[in-house]
């Protein structure tokens, strides 16, 4: 544990003239190599990332906060020693160690907004997206809160040509889907109004879109609208039982040998890609930078909407570039089945760990560090 939290430095650059994006081109894991890529549009960065890699596992993180960057950067801290020490004291990784850790995780932020509350009463309505993958022994773990998503690429043939298809293992907890809102309406029949169209889509409590994270905490603690201090920062909202959960979705799959990568993403580039569109980029171009590539292709596709150049688009300073596009984190892991101890250097002797900037603006041009723990005999 004190390992995973000895790790928390970011290894990077700033990408191509983009002052707020930051991408790291190629890296290796226990299967393979990953790429990863973050811009930011928010005055703060609200997208929290990171990857960790072993001999024997790999793990990705990809943290889509709101209402501020608290709880994102809190899941960043604690979620992956965490998933660490339940996996030592069980013997292994598993799905009931994945949803251990996300209790743990939750638990902790709300005992830290509890103790926060008379100071920063804005604290508990600061809360999380949480998306995980966790490879060990050639099983794959996805689990999710919110709507950032994973998406397989996964080699078939057609017509004696190779080709890839998308398939999605993660589920979106949005109440813009129809199933998700039937799902909180069906947990709350007595509320007529727990899930409301406004401001152009469905929100639970006319407020959030997303069912399920990391934090929220007035929303999933009926005591905290009684709180005199909370009342004083905003508006209360009366519950009668929580109107989201922390209960992730967990998704276990034996890795098989025409599944070639992994994309794991915040909210921020489906909001402009789709499934298959993201796959085939992968697919068609070289690895190195592949995350940075797939982040200007949603910076493109944001741009066309509003009848610009993504040119334009890099000269807008945070916060103001909120209006065009929401921080964007890209994760892509390469998945390299049956390759031998020779394959990818450093690969299966050292263990590191890899953070985006907790914000990209204050990351220094130069800045570029490693961290890459003791090798393992």
């Amino acid at each position: 544990m004190m390992m995973l939290r000895s790790c928390y430095r970011c290894l990077g650059r700033r990408g191509g003239g983009d002052g707020l994006m930051w991408h790291t081109d190629l890296k290796p894991h226990a299967s393979g190599d990953y790429s990863i890529a973050v811009v930011q549009a928010n005055s703060s960065l609200e997208d929290q990332s990171q990857v960790f890699t072993s001999p024997s596992a790999t793990y990705v993180g990809v943290y889509d906060g709101h209402g501020g960057p608290e709880a994102s950067r809190f899941v960043n801290r604690h979620l992956f020693p965490y998933l660490h020490k339940f996996a030592t004291e069980q013997g292994g990784l598993s799905a009931d160690v994945i949803k251990k850790a996300f209790h743990a995780t939750e638990e902790e932020f709300c005992l830290l907004v509890k103790r926060a509350l008379p100071l920063q009463p804005q604290i508990a309505s600061v809360g999380s997206c949480c998306l995980v993958g966790a490879i060990s022994n050639d099983v794959l773990y996805v689990a999710n809160l919110g709507d950032s998503r994973a998406v397989l690429g996964r080699k078939v043939f057609e017509d004696s040509r190779s080709k890839v298809a998308a398939e999605r293992l993660s589920t979106d907890h949005n109440v813009g889907d129809e199933d998700v809102r039937r799902e909180v309406e069906a947990l709350h029949p007595d509320d007529s109004h727990i899930v409301v169209y406004t401001r152009g889509v469905w929100r639970i409590k006319g407020i959030i879109q997303v069912s399920r994270s990391i934090g929220d905490v007035y929303l999933k603690k009926p005591e905290f609208y009684r709180d005199p201090v909370f009342q004083q920062f905003g508006n209360p909202i009366p519950l009668k039982r929580p109107a989201m959960t922390a209960e992730p979705s967990i998704l276990t799959r034996q890795l098989r040998p025409q599944d070639l990568f992994l994309i794991f993403a915040s909210d921020g580039l489906w909001e402009q890609l789709s499934d298959e569109t993201a796959v085939e980029i992968v697919f068609k171009n070289p690895r190195a930078g592949i995350a940075k590539r797939l982040v200007r292709a949603a910076l493109n596709e944001a741009a066309k909407k509003r009848e610009m150049r993504y040119n334009d688009i890099k000269k807008i300073e945070k916060g103001i570039r909120r209006h065009f596009h929401d921080d964007i984190t890209v994760v892509v892991i390469f998945l390299d089945h049956n390759k031998g101890p020779s394959h990818g250097r450093h690969k299966h002797n050292a263990i590191g760990c890899i953070n985006a900037p907790v914000d990209i603006y204050s990351l220094s041009a130069d800045e570029e560090d490693e961290v890459m723990l003791h090798p393992v005999p």
